[in-house]
């Protein structure tokens, strides 16, 4: 249906294109019960969209609150909430998957591989870490932080929980008696806890502690929700329907080496530099056991078990563990 807007334009120029465009609109707003007239008055009025206003710039650039005047403690905030938008975009991706109505194999590769993307633009640029700081502003500042920690970043964990069965991000030496437990039981086992233990004790941190608090809740009821929408559990649907998944298999094995191997790993070449030659500094990673917490190869977290060799598997991560410490 058209409307014929020519007496409200009688004494103007109105172009073809214009006049159609308006007509579009009127059919629009008339279908929600709105007067068009009121939205171009306000549009009228409306100033013109800055690219600091759309990307709220000065709120941005004002989120940065250093708890000590070491310059390079706001290295270490910038980074780290850069770290988090990228965690951000990973999980809208993670969304788009898991409710997709018809989900096709193409899209899931696509969005896939945008996660890669912003995982190896985070690993790509971790030498900010290691090597942007003073270690000795570092070992001060950090001392400031606690107990917070990188380890409560709640968006990483929920990526992980998107991207594989619940039961792979247990620790490893659980996995067979709960493989057909309740994700409340499992999440009792998951793999992170035990990095975030005193070494002395075995008691909780209360980085942990907190962590837990603020997030236990989010994760279990994920975990739940995504039961069969998580990627390993969709990779293997769509191999049951004996769709072509080669592109699909090999974006998955190379988000496991991005998120399992190359991100955590990245961590420990910092924490290594930061910390290696005085282990009682353990207390700058919040009291995390970052030397049993971040080697894949103690992990041995793998999203994606079937898409991996034996000897791969046995072999995770070692290589690259192997190759930081000779580099010391």
């Amino acid at each position: 249906m058209s409307f014929d807007l020519s007496p409200i334009f009688a004494h103007m120029s109105i172009s073809p294109e214009i006049e159609k465009r308006l007509n579009l609109l009127q059919e629009k707003y008339d279908a929600m019960g709105q007067d068009m007239t009121s939205y171009l008055d306000g549009l009228l009025h409306a100033d013109f969209l800055t690219y600091w206003d759309y990307i709220h710039l000065d709120t941005l650039l004002s989120l940065q609150s250093p708890k000590t005047q070491f310059p390079d403690e706001e290295i270490f905030i910038m980074y780290h909430q850069i770290t988090e938008l990228y965690f951000k975009l990973s999980l809208h991706e993670c969304k788009q998957i898991a409710e997709a109505e018809n989900l096709t194999i193409d899209f899931f590769t696509a969005r896939v591989k945008r996660i890669n993307r912003y995982f190896e633009a985070l690993t790509n640029s971790f030498e900010i870490m290691v090597d942007g700081m003073e270690k000795e502003q570092f070992l001060q500042f950090r001392m400031s932080l606690l107990p917070a920690s990188g380890f409560q970043s709640g968006q990483y964990r929920m990526i992980e929980i998107h991207a594989t069965d619940f039961i792979n991000i247990v620790a490893p030496h659980h996995r067979d008696e709960l493989s057909n437990a309740s994700v409340e039981e499992q999440f009792e086992q998951i793999y992170w806890k035990y990095g975030a233990t005193e070494l002395s004790t075995g008691k909780k941190t209360l980085t942990l502690n907190q962590f837990e608090k603020k997030y236990a809740k989010t994760f279990i009821e994920l975990g739940k929700l995504v039961h069969n929408t998580n990627f390993n559990s969709l990779l293997h649907q769509m191999q049951a329907k004996g769709e072509n998944t080669k592109a699909l298999e090999e974006q998955l094995r190379q988000l496991d080496i991005n998120v399992n191997v190359n991100w955590p790993l990245s961590h420990y070449k910092s924490a290594v530099r930061y910390l290696h030659r005085k282990p009682e500094e353990i207390k700058a990673t919040g009291g995390t056991n970052w030397q049993k917490y971040l080697p894949p190869r103690f992990q041995k977290r793998i999203f994606y078990p079937s898409l991996w060799s034996e000897q791969e598997i046995t072999e995770w991560g070692k290589g690259w563990v192997d190759k930081v410490v000779s580099e010391l």
